[in-house]
């Protein structure tokens, strides 16, 4: 049965995009990773929110622009929107509602992941209960703005247990268990 993971990247002071969604700030933080690339064959479906499939790139310009995860990893994807687009992407299925968009991820992936894009889809996975896991990648930058890992209006502790933390020159990663 598939976990729902919740993997990104964040600077140290807990934004994952810069002001008005920029992720260019990313760009030298992208480097080889062995976490990464130890993770991407363990993925069997995307779940992304419309505003992170719409979104900047921090490939922007390189040949893996508009891939996931720069192009190292291809399958089913599942983009939560109420504004499906008249010209949808290929491969990309466009899905109104989320409890059917992760329901569908899930069966996609099988036995492994379903990788979760974008803050506010990652909130709804853990409101909804269905949370299993999250992975930091930690870069060495303070953004001072921007969207945040996570945000919840008067606030919510949730409780993680940590499985793993890894160091490389690019960033430090933090694996979780949701509790």
């Amino acid at each position: 049965m598939a976990k729902v993971l919740y993997s990104v990247t964040a600077s140290v002071d807990g934004f994952i995009t810069g002001p008005d969604g920029d992720m260019q700030w990313m760009r030298p933080y992208l480097g080889p990773n062995p976490e990464v690339d130890d993770l991407v064959p363990r993925i069997g479906s995307l779940l992304i929110g419309r505003r992170s499939h719409d979104g900047d790139d921090p490939h922007k310009g390189e040949a893996g622009e508009g891939q996931a995860f720069g192009g190292g990893w291809s399958g089913p994807m599942y983009v939560v929107t109420h504004r499906p687009p008249s010209d949808p992407d290929p491969g990309v299925t466009y899905v109104d509602d989320f409890a059917k968009a992760l329901a569908q991820a899930k069966e996609a992936a099988g036995d492994l992941y379903v990788n979760v894009i974008g803050a506010n889809i990652a909130k709804q996975c853990l409101e909804a209960g269905q949370l299993d896991e999250v992975l930091v990648f930690y870069a060495p930058v303070l953004l001072g703005d921007g969207t945040r890992l996570f945000d919840h209006a008067g606030g919510r502790t949730v409780r993680l247990e940590r499985k793993s933390v890894t160091e490389t020159p690019q960033a430090t990663s933090m694996w979780f268990s949701v509790i």
